[in-house]
């Protein structure tokens, strides 16, 4: 009984030692889906003005609850991202953030070119316009932020969207800079 015991007390103390390590691997996992998942639909926005050879929008939306967003391709240039138009909702812990969230985009601004300024698409209904050249239009370099609004702790994501339809992904811990990832 005693030996039960030891072994349940000792298999109790490595399971609270392994469950806060577990979670922010969890929470990482998330936070790079979330990053990865956002360029997906931008690409495939570009891929489509090129491949229809005509002007397509790529839309943030809040979604109905005020709370998760909606990113999506306009296909039809209605203005909505329709059932039948590709799209993802970011919810849960991961979301997207306004400008001011995470940190501030100057180590972006350095690596990318000091001429280069970000426009903030995250924390507000926006519109991307791609080019039948896949290029965006007008030619502004965008960044749409990802993070934990309730827990900084897990890091940031930027989706960094150039000129010419390229897309960018950067990370951040909290208060740190950023580094590209992909």
């Amino acid at each position: 009984m005693v030996e039960l015991a030891v072994s349940l007390a000792v298999l109790m103390i490595l399971t609270a030692i392994a469950i806060p390590a577990l979670m922010r691997s969890f929470r990482t996992y998330q936070l790079n889906d979330a990053a990865s998942r956002l360029a997906d639909m931008l690409k495939f926005t570009r891929f489509e003005a090129v491949r229809r050879n005509k002007q397509i929008n790529f839309l943030i939306l809040p979604a109905a609850n005020g709370i998760d967003w909606i990113a999506g391709t306009d296909s039809d240039g209605d203005g909505a991202i329709g059932p039948r138009e590709k799209q993802i909702l970011l919810n849960g812990v991961v979301t997207l953030l306004p400008a001011g969230a995470p940190p501030g985009p100057a180590s972006i601004i350095a690596k990318l070119g000091s001429t280069t300024s970000l426009t903030t698409l995250s924390g507000a209904a926006a519109s991307v316009t791609f080019d039948a050249r896949g290029a965006v239009n007008p030619l502004l370099a965008y960044v749409m932020y990802l993070g934990s609004p309730n827990n900084p702790d897990f890091g940031y994501r930027a989706v960094i969207l150039l000129p010419s339809g390229a897309t960018q992904i950067w990370t951040a811990p909290n208060g740190g800079t950023w580094q590209r990832i992909g």
